[in-house]
This record gives structure tokens, sequence and C-alpha cells, in this order.
């Protein structure tokens, strides 16, 4: 089992090289094929425009997201020109208005198995980043693999740690990570602070753990009282704990518009990420 077709992104400068790096690495583990996608964007807002100007700065608009998309596709070309020979890979490029990105991206991400971009929060990365994750993860139903500005990316990570609670979303993180998860050593099923009352109280993980196992996955479970204020920093300290080269779990439990308002695990681990973050919905 493995990953075949893979896609990363470029709507900015930041992180664009490091995704070049670590998705050309798993590609060429997994005997993939990369696709890349050089990016220009119109963020341009019309309804603020005078009357009889939308026309002309749309097409300034467009003109600059053109140049954008140029410089991000020459980037990318000098980017994967570093990498081996053996790597199979394909560059396009694209234009689009803000609002119409997450229907682009999504159909991109469609027909990849793993979408492989960088940690949308940080300098340098504007609104868009988080855009086409979202768009990547909720339009193109893809996984993406989410990288932190810092640290090694291991193509074939030894020690993952899976964040368990029972969801759907955490399902479908689990079983979209299989191609992850068979080549590791160690996969810790990590429960917080599980409920009393759910249905799994008696064994926390233990029916995941043994599909999982059934796959021939080496994994373990382990429960966790929540002894820090969010569940994001109990497990980002369960990653250092046992050396983790990547995180797996389900993203946005709750809608986007709460998590926005209110945080939540999925952002407050992509933001304070120190390992790749596998997610899922």
């Amino acid at each position: 089992m493995a990953y075949k077709s893979l896609l990363t992104i470029a709507s900015s400068e930041a992180g664009l090289a490091r995704a070049v790096d670590a998705s050309a690495a798993i590609a060429q583990e997994m005997d993939a094929h990369l696709e890349t996608l050089a990016l220009g964007i119109d963020r341009s807002q019309l309804g603020y425009a005078y009357v009889g100007t939308g026309a002309v700065i749309m097409q300034i608009a467009m003109e600059r997201a053109g140049e954008e998309a140029a410089g991000h596709e020459k980037a990318l070309r000098a980017a994967l020109a570093k990498q081996g020979q053996d790597l199979r890979w394909s560059l396009d490029s694209a234009v689009c208005q803000l609002g119409a990105l997450s229907e682009l991206v999504g159909g991109r991400a469609r027909y990849s198995d793993l979408v492989v971009l960088p940690q949308p929060y940080g300098e340098g990365r504007g609104t868009e980043a988080e855009a086409v994750l979202e768009a990547a993860l909720f339009e193109g139903m893809a996984p993406v693999l989410v990288l932190p500005e810092k640290g090694a990316v291991n193509p074939a990570p030894k020690r993952i740690v899976l964040a368990w609670n029972q969801s759907r979303e955490a399902m479908v993180a689990a079983r979209r990570a299989l191609p992850f998860l068979k080549r590791a050593e160690q996969v810790v099923i990590t429960v917080v602070d599980p409920s009393a009352y759910g249905t799994e109280r008696s064994d926390p993980g233990g029916n995941l753990c043994q599909l999982l196992v059934r796959h021939g996955v080496r994994a373990e479970v382990s429960v966790l009282a929540k002894t820090l204020p969010r569940v994001s920093e109990v497990l980002a300290r369960q990653c250092q704990d046992i050396g983790a080269d990547m995180m797996v779990m389900g993203a946005y439990g709750h809608s986007r518009f709460r998590e926005a308002l209110l945080g939540g695990a999925t952002r407050n681990m992509l933001e304070g990420a120190e390992v790749p973050v596998f997610m899922a919905h």
C-alpha cells in the first residue's frame, strides 16, 4: 500500500522549497508521481471600487496574479531541479480570484492520494494559505500533510502519534494514513481524557488498535489525562516524549466557523506544529 499521486501547491514563496523537498522525498520513497501547481491569486475586493473602475482594477489585479504565478512557477522549477533524476513530476500554473480558490484547489486535490503543504500560519503567509489547506481537505476530500517550518521531514516516519477520539474524522485520518502507518516502527494511538460513558469506555482505542494490527501496523494504545489546558498541547508533548516523526489526526471536528472563533485542536496543532501533521476530514 502506497500513495501514487502526490500534489503540492505554491501560493506563496514561504515554505515552497521545503514542500517540494518533502513531497519529492515521499514520492521517491513510494514510487509516486509528484504534481505541482504554481498559483497566482487575485485578492482585489471589487465591492469597494468606485463605479466604472471595476474592469480596470480587475485587469490590473489579474495581471499581478499572473506575475505572481510566474514567479512561483520559476521557484518550483528551481526546487524540482534539485531533486533526484528518478523523480517523476509535472508542473502547472493557474490564476484565479480568491473566491474561486476553493473550487480550483479542490478540483486538483480530488485526484491526488496526498497533498503536501507548508504550515499555513506564520510569517509570509496570507489568508490564502489556510484557504488552500481547507479546499484540499473539504472540496478535494484528500488527506493533507502539513509541514512545520523547521525540523527534518522523514518520508518514511518511524514513530507516529495517532490522535484518537472515536470521531468520524479521526477514523478517516487513520485509514488514509495507512501507507505511513504500515511503514512505521511504532504507532502510538493516543487517547486524551476519554469519556467514561463512551462506547469504548472499558478499552479506549482498543478496536482501532486491533484493526491496525490486522493490517500489519505495529500499534499500541496510550491513554493520557488532560494535564494541560489544551488537547493539542497534550498531543504535542506526546510527540516529544516518544520522539515522533509525524502526527495523524482528524481535521475540524467542529464547524470551521466555530474553529475560527474559539480555536480547536486542529488550528492549535497547526499553529504550533513541530512535526509534520497528517490530517483528513
